[in-house]
C-alpha cells in the first residue's frame, strides 16, 4: 500500500486526509503546522496527537524527505554545499547562500536533468526523476536545521529544469508561502528556467509574485543552438515574446542569465546584438563566468571580458550585473558534487 505524502500535500488535502481516518477537521491543521511550521521528522514528535493517532498516521503516511550524505563549507563565505540522498538512493545538491540581507538556499528540482546544456554538469547524466514538492521542501527545512538560521529565499537553480516538473514546483512555491508554513514571501523566490515557452505562459496564469529567471546564454539562435538543445524547440523570438508578455502580464522583471563563454558568446558584437533585442523590456541581465566542468570543453570568459560585456548591455539601456561567486574554496560546478559522489559508488 503506498503511504500518503503529507510534506507534498497542501492543507485541505492533509485535513481530507484526517477526515477519510475518522478525525475531526481541527486535526487537520495541526498536522500541517507540524509538518510544515515545526517541520518535525517523526511522528513522535507531534505531541499534541494522541498515541493511537500517531500510530494510524505511522501506518498510512509518510514524512518522506532527504537525507544529509555530505556538507562542504567555505572558508571563505560561510557557504555550504549539501548533497542529499532520496528515498530511492538518487542523489540531489542543494546550496546555502548568506547574504546580509538574509539566507538563501538553491534547491534541486529533478535527480539529474535531461535539458542536455553543453555546459553544464547537471546534464551529463540525463534525469533520473523528479522530485516531489515534499522533498523540495526538505532541502529547505533541512538546511535550515542544519545551520540553525532561517531560510528567507529560495532560487530554483539546482540540477534539473523547474518548468519540466511543473505541477510539482507549482506546488512547492504555494507550500513554502504557506503562512501556516514557511511563511516565506513570493518575491523572495526566484524561478530558473532555460526557456520552456508553453510552460512560461501557464506560470504566468498562477498570478504569482515570484522572480523568473532565463537562462539565455545566446544573443541568438545560431550560436544558442549549438551549447543549447531546448533552443531548437524553442526558438528566441517565441522565448522573447514569452518572455515580454510574462513581464506584462505580472509586471516582475524577468532576469536574464548569461553564462560567459571565451570565444563563444562574449564579443562586443555579441553584446550589442544582445542589447538590442532585451532594450525595451522589463528585465535586467546576470552575467556569469561559465563554471569549470572537465568533462566539458568551455572556458570562462575574463574578468576584464565580463566587464567590457556588461559595459556595453549598459551603456545601451540594459541593466546588467556581474555574479558574484560564493564559496569558491568549495565549489565544483553545479552537479559535479552529485556526479562525483555517483562514480564513487560505481567503482
Amino acid at each position: 500500500m503506498n503511504k500518503a505524502d503529507l510534506k507534498s500535500m497542501g492543507l485541505e488535502e492533509i485535513q481530507l486526509f484526517m477526515a477519510d481516518l475518522g478525525e475531526p477537521k481541527f486535526r487537520g491543521k495541526q498536522v500541517f503546522e507540524w509538518v510544515h511550521k515545526k517541520q518535525v521528522s517523526s511522528f513522535d514528535e507531534m505531541t499534541n496527537l494522541s498515541k493511537t493517532l500517531r500510530e494510524k498516521l505511522q501506518e498510512k503516511a509518510t514524512l518522506g524527505g532527504v537525507e544529509m550524505v555530505r556538507r562542504l563549507v567555505s572558508q571563505i563565505d560561510g557557504t555550504r554545499k549539501y548533497l542529499f540522498a532520496l528515498e530511492n538512493d538518487s542523489v540531489i545538491e542543494s546550496v546555502l547562500m548568506k547574504y546580509e540581507y538574509g539566507n538563501t538556499v538553491c534547491i534541486s528540482t529533478q535527480a539529474g536533468c535531461r535539458m542536455g546544456c553543453r555546459f553544464c554538469a547537471s546534464t551529463l547524466d540525463g534525469v533520473e526523476r523528479n522530485l516531489t514538492a515534499g522533498e523540495m521542501l526538505s532541502q529547505v527545512y533541512e538546511i535550515q536545521k542544519d545551520c540553525g538560521e532561517r531560510i528567507s529565499g529560495v532560487v530554483l537553480m539546482g540540477s534539473g529544469e523547474p518548468l519540466d516538473n511543473y505541477d510539482n514546483v507549482v506546488k512547492f512555491i504555494r507550500l513554502v508561502n504557506h503562512p501556516e508554513g514557511q511563511n516565506m514571501g513570493q518575491r523572495h523566490i526566484t524561478l530558473s528556467t532555460c526557456g520552456l515557452t508553453e510552460k512560461m505562459y501557464q506560470l504566468e496564469e498562477e498570478h504569482f509574485q515570484i522572480t523568473l529567471a532565463v537562462s539565455l546564454h545566446a544573443p541568438n539562435d545560431e550560436i544558442r543552438k549549438e551549447i543549447m538543445p531546448v533552443a531548437k524547440a524553442n526558438p528566441m523570438d517565441r522565448l522573447l515574446a514569452a518572455c515580454f508578455d510574462y513581464t506584462q502580464k505580472t509586471k516582475r522583471r524577468i532576469t536574464f542569465e548569461y553564462a560567459m563563454m571565451r570565444g563563444v558568446n562574449d564579443s562586443d558584437d555579441c553584446a550589442r546584438e544582445l542589447a538590442g533585442k532585451l532594450r525595451n523590456m522589463l528585465c535586467h541581465v546576470n552575467l556569469i563566468p561559465v563554471n569549470d566542468v572537465k568533462e566539458r570543453d568551455f572556458i570562462k570568459s575574463s574578468a576584464d571580458r565580463v566587464k567590457r560585456f556588461a559595459s556595453i548591455l549598459q551603456e545601451n539601456g540594459v541593466e546588467t550585473t556581474i555574479r558574484r561567486k560564493l564559496g569558491s574554496d568549495i565549489d565544483a560546478a553545479c552537479g559535479q558534487l552529485r556526479r562525483s559522489h555517483l562514480k564513487d559508488k560505481e567503482m
